[in-house]
């Protein structure tokens, strides 16, 4: 069966069997966005639901744990962190082709673009202080009375990170960039010491993995958890700042080049302040590494993709469109620490 085209017979009488109330499955409708876990919208008589799968083919190790997303949306639900209701996760390939999970279906709005053209001037502060709040709140999650404790390895964070995301990058190699090149030899010996923080983090956090109201800044869900797991906080942080300093035009728009004072949006020094504040932590030192690791953990993701979009295997035709951010992302880390 392909991921596709869900057969929707097939899956409905499945899920009526296994999520109290789901009924009449009618459609089956593949999200354009995203480049990693398939995702399609769910229409049923009951109501609206998300199905998030792995993709067909042959995948790296560790990659689109689905289960792995289930588990933490499913855990976040008595915290203060906004996630949908996770529904159900579905181990048995036979059903769909792929491990699957289905959550509820959130109504809102996600901003694409950190500018948050669709917005007056005076509203884009309040949602950027929203993301920031929401961000300080998962990074205050007592990961034991959530369950979990065992979600990651704690300690050495970021070395075993950039091992990680250097073998990943490797099995994906496609041709030879000097700056990554020089950011595998810099990064492992130039790391900060291990201060022993650990906290869940997001991994991919981002505006447009935000659902918020459809009428107020306030988020009601964060999506893709992915690539979550226990770590060092100041990932999270630095990850979203280095989309800050992304072009404003292309696939993956930041805010690089425009004029935060005339938008109404918070310039990098202020967001850093006010997640500081937030979590009642000191300034930070050793910024350019964080920052760094970030550009260099991204291209790393997105040879990934431009990987299996060579291969066939990538959720959206954009993967290869994707590939020719690898390099300036390193080119991007490399003038920050050299």
């Amino acid at each position: 069966m392909s991921l596709e085209t869900l057969d929707v017979t097939k899956l409905g009488a499945y899920l009526e069997s296994e999520i109290d109330g789901f009924e009449g499955l009618e459609n089956a409708e593949k999200f354009s966005g995203g480049q990693s876990n398939p995702t399609y919208l769910l229409k049923a008589e009951s109501g609206n639901y998300v199905l998030r799968s792995k993709p067909p083919g042959l995948l790296l190790k560790s990659a689109h744990a689905v289960d792995r997303e289930f588990r933490v949306i499913q855990a976040l639900a008595e915290t203060d962190v906004p996630v949908a209701h996770a529904l159900h996760l579905c181990e048995d390939e036979t059903v769909s082709g792929s491990m699957f999970y289905v959550m509820s279906y959130e109504e809102g709005r996600i901003f694409w673009d950190p500018a948050l053209p669709e917005l007056e001037k005076e509203e884009r502060l309040s949602y950027h202080r929203e993301l920031i709040r929401t961000l300080a709140a998962i990074h205050t999650v007592d990961i034991d009375a959530a369950g979990l404790g065992d979600y990651g390895r704690p300690g050495n964070y970021f070395e075993r990170q950039i091992s990680r995301w250097t073998k990943q990058y490797q099995s994906s190699e496609t041709s030879t960039i000097k700056n990554m090149n020089a950011l595998m030899d810099w990064l492992p010996t130039n790391l900060p010491e291990d201060d022993g923080e650990v906290s869940l983090i997001h991994g991919d956090y981002r505006f447009d993995n935000i659902i918020f109201d459809k009428r107020e800044a306030r988020a009601l869900a964060v999506l893709d958890w992915e690539l979550s797991t226990l770590g060092h906080p100041l990932s999270d942080l630095a990850y979203y700042c280095m989309c800050l300093r992304l072009p404003a035009e292309g696939d993956v728009k930041g805010l690089a080049g425009k004029d935060r004072l005339a938008l109404g949006v918070p310039e990098e020094q202020a967001v850093v302040q006010q997640y500081c504040e937030s979590r009642n932590i000191p300034e930070i030192v050793n910024w350019p590494f964080y920052l760094a690791f970030s550009f260099f953990r991204m291209a790393s993701i997105l040879q990934g993709v431009y990987k299996r979009g060579i291969d066939g295997n990538a959720s959206n035709e954009k993967a290869l469109q994707l590939g020719k951010l690898v390099a300036p992302l390193a080119g991007s880390a490399v003038e920050l620490i050299l």
